[in-house]
């Protein structure tokens, strides 16, 4: 459970119909199997107990008294064993029949939750025998080793004493199906975690239908959902069972069983990160009027092992299909961003500085739509070169050949003589290539290109990108200011992707050649000299990889992550590519950098939000520039290599 990941398991056990010796003794051998693999959350199927299509066998006495001597002989069983359960039984009470799921734990049965909504349509006729489930709580007293009196009703959830974050809350299978799930107001008041014990019949396109409906739940709740349906041991006598099971996250599906296998499937919920984002929504309101019963249970303090995929490169889409759909649907969001900028202010002009690097491509790729937008002639777009004391031969041609393909209008001015002049102006040793030495050659071209865009009667277009902003890598009123930043909520990681893709699918081959050079080129801002013609200043190797920034970016701001836990994430989404060490070291710069530079981000320009991350003041990130990093450093410093 360190670091809020929750073990769940969804098990579809052989069942023999109306069998519950033997359902019993099988339930048994997954539950010690769920207890070796580390289970915390362990769901069984909708009345695994006897099997889900007993049918009119259901108001047997016998049958009814043997289900609920197979529920205390289970509750008993968990006694030695960690972890809570859900299983699904029959049960008996006050001359009606419920279809209930009883959580299980440590020895007792810590309540159960009867099912609300019975279908009785098409091949489903469970109102015959059952009773709908109702929000009144009935106090039942088992005895024979049961010491806690047990709650019968819908309304109640159960929390872990260990973790906080974890609150789960029952439904069984129609539940979900209808228009006002149970698991609405269950996560409403607090469930992070919803669990559904369901027998749901297998048709022609319903495994689709089914996996959709559990992500959106996922999704809407911002929550676990561990859904675990009968198998093939129930009754073929008018429909069949596949047993198929899923766990979702946020609408993500972690873990689907295959089709017609009895088995395991297990996952991890990230509550923690689930809670976060939950406190960030002003709208996820709780139901005052709710009156939960909540029960605790117990849980060993463990690391939770992960099973589940981290992706190294949260910003892009590993899927090429995906990814080109991304990149088509970012540069549209860019580019008519711009476009009404653009028609709002008059400006038939853009003026944009171009490097030869990625981010200035990129910015000059979506200038270039966004003028085929308002149908204006690429000639009003001035893009302007300006080199300077590191300008290399590379990146020269390259900024010329992409002015060329596009059309656009030409301006070089060389920066080198006007800053020679402020040095001598300021006292300035140009052989000291210092911080003073760059920024001033970077605010020299920012006042090069707004007195360009006055005298034209055009708009400066930002070239700066989110990862930049968010380590402050920008001299402050140099390339910091613009006046529409186009990739400002866009990270270098998928910067690259973007350009790849307006290679590949939106230009001829003079250009794509271009471009694809200029993804080959290594990031730099290009302020030092060069060494034999070659860059000698590289991004990435000052402040660090950027794969590594946008990774911690991500988990730190889009799901509000301990520096530990990110930490431990970065590991395994980087395992084999970097070490411990190295990981550690580029976090804590990421960290010091992040909280000194804020006073940047503070005074950003307009540009346009493209995904779920984004710094703007104005929007998405609100923070204090005199933020102290002490507290996420030791949180770091006190986590080992």
């Amino acid at each position: 459970m360190r670091d809020g990941f929750v073990s769940v398991a969804a098990v579809t056990p052989h069942v023999t119909v109306a069998g519950i010796k033997e359902n019993t003794e099988e339930i048994k051998s997954w539950m010690d199997l769920a207890n070796e693999e580390k289970v915390d959350v362990c769901v069984f199927p909708e009345l695994c107990v006897t099997g889900f299509t007993c049918g009119d066998l259901f108001y047997s006495d016998l049958l009814l008294r043997q289900a609920k001597e197979a529920l205390l002989e289970l509750a008993k069983y968990t006694k030695n064993l960690n972890g809570i359960f859900f299983v699904g039984l029959p049960f008996s009470h006050k001359g009606k029949i419920y279809n209930v799921a009883a959580a299980l734990n440590k020895g007792e049965i810590l309540g159960l939750v009867p099912k609300t909504n019975l279908p009785n349509y098409g091949e489903f006729y469970e109102a015959r025998q059952f009773t709908p489930g109702k929000e009144d709580m009935d106090y039942i007293e088992f005895g024979m080793g049961q010491e806690n009196t047990v709650i019968l009703g819908t309304k109640q959830y159960f929390r872990c004493a260990q973790l906080e974050n974890l609150v789960i809350g029952a439904e069984i299978c129609e539940d979900l199906w209808v228009p006002n799930p149970p698991s609405v107001d269950m996560a409403l008041n607090g469930a992070t975690l919803i669990v559904n014990l369901s027998a749901s019949d297998e048709l022609t396109g319903k495994r689709t239908y089914r996996r959709s409906l559990v992500e959106h739940q996922s999704a809407s709740l911002y929550c676990g959902y561990v859904y675990a349906s009968a198998g093939i041991g129930e009754s073929t006598q008018d429909v069949v069972y596949s047993g198929h099971s899923l766990i979702c996250e946020n609408g993500v599906t972690l873990m689907e069983s295959e089709p017609f296998e009895e088995g395991m499937v297990i996952s991890e919920i990230d509550v923690n990160t689930i809670a976060f984002r939950r406190r960030t929504m002003n709208t996820f309101l709780a139901r005052e009027d709710f009156g939960v019963n909540e029960s605790v249970f117990e849980l060993e303090e463990k690391t939770t092992e992960l099973s589940r995929f981290v992706d190294p490169k949260p910003f892009v889409p590993s899927d090429e299909k995906q990814k080109s759909q991304r990149c088509e649907e970012i540069l549209d969001i860019q580019s008519y961003g711009l476009r009404k900028r653009l028609a709002h202010t008059g400006c038939k002009t853009a003026v944009i500085g171009i490097s030869g690097g990625l981010d200035s491509t990129l910015a000059l790729l979506v200038t270039a739509r966004a003028f085929d937008l308002l149908e204006l002639d690429h000639k009003g777009i001035i893009a302007v070169t300006m080199p300077g004391f590191g300008t290399t031969d590379r990146t020269y041609q390259n900024a010329l050949s992409m002015i060329r393909e596009l059309h656009a209008t030409l301006k070089e001015v060389d920066i080198c003589p006007a800053v020679l002049q402020h040095f001598k102006d300021i006292g300035q040793n140009e052989s000291n290539h210092d911080v003073t030495y760059e920024n001033s050659q970077a605010r020299e071209r920012t006042q090069i290109l707004m007195d360009i865009a006055n005298k034209e009667n055009g708009m400066v277009i930002g070239t700066g990108d989110l990862s930049e902003l968010a380590l402050g890598w920008a001299t402050y009123n140099g390339d910091h200011m613009s006046m529409y930043g186009v990739n400002t909520s866009v990270p270098k990681t998928l910067v690259r992707h973007l350009v790849k893709y307006y290679a590949d699918a939106c230009c001829g081959e003079a250009l794509q050649k271009v471009l694809y050079d200029v993804l080959d080129t290594p990031v730099s801002p290009e302020l030092l000299p060069p060494k034999d013609g070659v860059i000698s200043q590289k991004t990435e190797e000052l402040v660090g990889p950027y794969e590594l920034h946008d990774f911690f970016l991500y988990h730190l701001v889009r799901l509000g992550q301990e520096p530990r836990k990110i930490y431990r994430l970065a590991q395994i989404a980087f395992e084999g590519e970097y070490d411990g060490e190295t990981i550690k070291k580029w976090l804590k710069t990421f960290l010091r950098r992040f909280f000194s530079q804020q006073f940047k981000r503070s005074c950003l320009p307009d540009g346009p939000k493209v995904g779920t991350v984004a710094l703007s003041p104005r929007g998405d990130w609100r923070m204090p520039s005199d933020g102290d990093v002490s507290l996420w450093i030791e949180a770091l410093d006190c986590t080992d290599v």
